[in-house]
C-alpha cells in the first residue's frame, strides 16, 4: 500500500465505465438479445489480447451502469479493443462515462510485496471492488524523502492489519488529471470502511489533495450484467 512514482513498468491498466442509454430498454426483446450476444462475442474475442474483469455499478452511481477492468502491454490495444466493443449494436447505446488508466509499477518505498498487492494478478476476484483516483499535495513532494518514507511506513502498517483486503495501485502522474488510481478488493464493505477510517487517521492523510470520485462496484459476469440492464 504505497504511492510513489518510480520503478519498473509492468503493465497498462484501464478501468472504463459505461452508461447505457435508456432507449435501449425500449428495443424489442429479440433485438436486445441479439445485441447482447454480439457484445459478449466481441468481448470474448478481445480477451486474449486484453484480459477483462467485469463489474456492475447499476444503481450505485447515476453516471455509470457497469465497468470493465482491463489490462494490456500498451495503450494501443486498449483503444482498439474498446473501439471494437463500441462499434457493436449495443455499443451504439453505450457512453463511456469515466475512464482511468495508469501504469502498474514497483514501489520505491522498500516494502516487500505481499498477496495484498497482487490484485491485478489474481484470477479470483473478491465480491466488491472500490476504485478512486487521488492526488497528493505540492507539499508532499517538497518534504524530505525520509519524512515521506516514515509516513508511508505507517500507512502500510495499517493496511497490513486488514489482510483480506487486496489493492491495486496505478501511477498516472503526467498521464491524467490525477496522480494515482487505487482500487481495493474486498468481500466486506464494512471492513473496507474500517480500513478507510484508519487510513484517514494517519499522518500521510494531511497530504492528500483529492481522492474523489469513488466508485463501488459489484463483481458479476458480463452475461449477468447485461441481463440486469434489460
Amino acid at each position: 500500500m504505497s504511492d510513489d512514482r518510480n520503478g519498473t513498468v509492468d503493465n497498462c491498466v484501464q478501468f472504463v465505465f459505461f452508461r447505457l442509454d435508456a432507449s435501449w430498454r425500449r428495443q424489442p426483446a429479440d433485438a436486445r438479445a441479439r445485441h447482447k450476444e454480439e457484445f459478449l462475442t466481441t468481448l470474448r474475442a478481445t480477451e486474449d489480447e486484453v484480459p477483462a474483469h467485469s463489474y456492475s455499478t447499476l444503481g450505485l452511481r447515476a453516471d455509470t451502469d457497469f465497468m470493465l477492468w482491463r489490462s494490456s502491454s500498451g495503450l494501443e490495444a486498449l483503444e482498439e479493443t474498446l473501439g471494437a466493443l463500441l462499434t457493436t449494436e449495443l455499443g451504439a447505446y453505450l457512453e463511456v462515462s469515466h475512464s482511468f488508466f495508469g501504469l502498474l509499477r514497483r514501489s520505491t518505498y522498500g516494502q516487500a510485496r505481499t498477496g495484498q498487492d497482487h490484485a491485478e494478478e489474481s484470477p479470483e476476484k473478491a465480491r466488491y471492488f472500490v476504485l478512486y483516483p487521488f492526488t497528493k499535495t505540492i507539499e508532499w513532494y517538497l518534504i524530505s524523502r525520509e519524512a515521506r518514507q516514515g509516513m508511508m511506513n505507517e500507512h502500510i502498517r495499517v493496511g497490513r492489519t486488514h489482510p483480506d483486503i487486496s489493492q491495486i495501485l496505478l501511477y498516472s502522474t503526467g498521464l491524467g488529471d490525477q496522480e494515482f488510481i487505487v482500487g481495493y478488493e474486498t468481500d466486506s464493505l464494512a471492513e473496507f470502511q474500517d480500513l478507510v477510517v484508519e487510513l484517514r487517521s494517519t499522518e500521510a492523510r494531511r497530504h492528500t489533495l483529492r481522492d474523489t470520485p469513488i466508485f463501488t462496484c459489484v463483481q458479476r459476469s458480463p452475461e449477468r450484467i447485461l441481463d440486469l440492464l434489460g
